[in-house]
């Protein structure tokens, strides 16, 4: 796989000479400084709290119907199709970051490992999927766990800026009654903004040569996202366009299905809606708060009481079920298992 110009990425990272510290030492300077004991449990605080909303809620409405007919069940199959395309476009997208950033790979794990971050994700605490994504890849790569981490840091400042940024202009222009208010466009504009200015100031307090060591410790996690400033990165802004818009065809599909009012630019909404509802800490899978964010929305359209309850549990089938079970798969088949990746792990840590 060929690997970007070295000098590419020197003229991108944040500079700083390695002198005393140990190249092996910062690699492992994360693991130590993590607290997932903490975020997990304010994950369960949050989905616990989400949870019960839900339940009390679905316990006083009517009891949810699923479709049975021939073309529902089609539509059904057509959302998974979906998901799938989605899928294998994140994988495509993940390769060209790797590949932009020299991170050592084969195209192939781009893809594979893709399906078994999201599994890792929907059944282990603290979003884990991604931890197995840097740790499986790594055992496939030369490049530093702090590399590949970074490459998929990029990935979800490619994603984050794709839901603010859809999330400001359908609620501007009203889109489902704009039920979180106009009010959150202007948030939504203003983080945009303000993440914007903090990346300008902190580039300009480089070039004055502050925060050497701040730069030196975080320039393997930041050369994947300052490439994104390149041509290639309008490509993969493009792509993750593309993936959020055709997740907007898995809500209508599933609407559709049961016969519910939801359009398509009304099925983007509600996903960018429950998207960014995700981004907050929660139990696996997003439990409860994805499910409140989804019922939320669909209030806003008018749709609520049983029909609201099927559509969330459709669509958490269709997105979750599915690629939870191919991601376990290639887990087990491709990359060996749990055990496997403990004895990696083990062997890593020691060496």
């Amino acid at each position: 796989m060929a690997r970007a110009p070295r000098s590419l990425i020197a003229n991108t990272s944040l500079h700083s000479p390695m002198s005393s510290i140990d190249e092996r030492e910062l690699d492992r300077a994360p693991g130590r400084r993590l607290s997932p004991g903490a975020r997990t449990a304010g994950g369960l605080l949050i989905s616990l709290a989400s949870v019960g909303g839900v339940v009390w809620w679905a316990m006083h409405q009517h009891a949810p119907t699923f479709p049975t007919g021939t073309t529902a069940v089609l539509l059904i199959v057509a959302a998974v199709g979906c998901y799938a395309a989605a899928t294998v476009i994140r994988g495509i997208r993940w390769h060209l970051v790797l590949e932009l950033a020299g991170v050592e790979h084969h195209w192939v794990d781009a893809l594979a490992l893709t399906p078994v971050g999201y599994m890792g994700n929907n059944v282990l605490p603290a979003r884990a999927g991604e931890l197995l994504r840097v740790i499986l890849l790594k055992a496939r790569s030369s490049a530093s766990r702090r590399e590949i981490l970074g490459s998929i840091i990029a990935e979800r400042m490619l994603d984050a800026v794709t839901l603010v940024a859809l999330f400001a202009v359908m609620t501007t222009i009203g889109i489902a009654g704009a039920p979180t208010g106009r009010g959150a466009a202007l948030v939504a504009i203003g983080a945009l903004g303000a993440g914007t200015l903090g990346i300008v100031l902190l580039l300009a307090l480089r070039r004055r040569g502050r925060f050497e060591r701040f730069a030196l410790i975080m320039r393997p996690f930041l050369i994947a996202t300052k490439l994104l400033l390149c041509r290639r990165g309008t490509l993969l802004a493009l792509m993750t366009g593309v993936i959020w818009l055709l997740e907007g065809f898995i809500f209508w599909l599933v609407a559709r299905s049961l016969e519910l009012p939801v359009n398509y630019v009304e099925g983007t909404y509600l996903v960018v809606l429950a998207s960014i509802v995700a981004m907050v800490p929660a139990a696996p899978g997003y439990l409860g708060t994805v499910d409140a964010a989804i019922i939320f929305g669909l209030g806003a359209i008018g749709i609520r009481s049983g029909q609201a309850l099927s559509f969330a549990i459709l669509v958490r089938f269709v997105i979750f079920v599915p690629i939870t079970a191919v991601g376990l798969l290639l887990m087990l088949f491709r990359y060996g298992g749990l055990g496997r990746l403990r004895m990696r792990t083990i062997r890593e840590d020691e060496g």
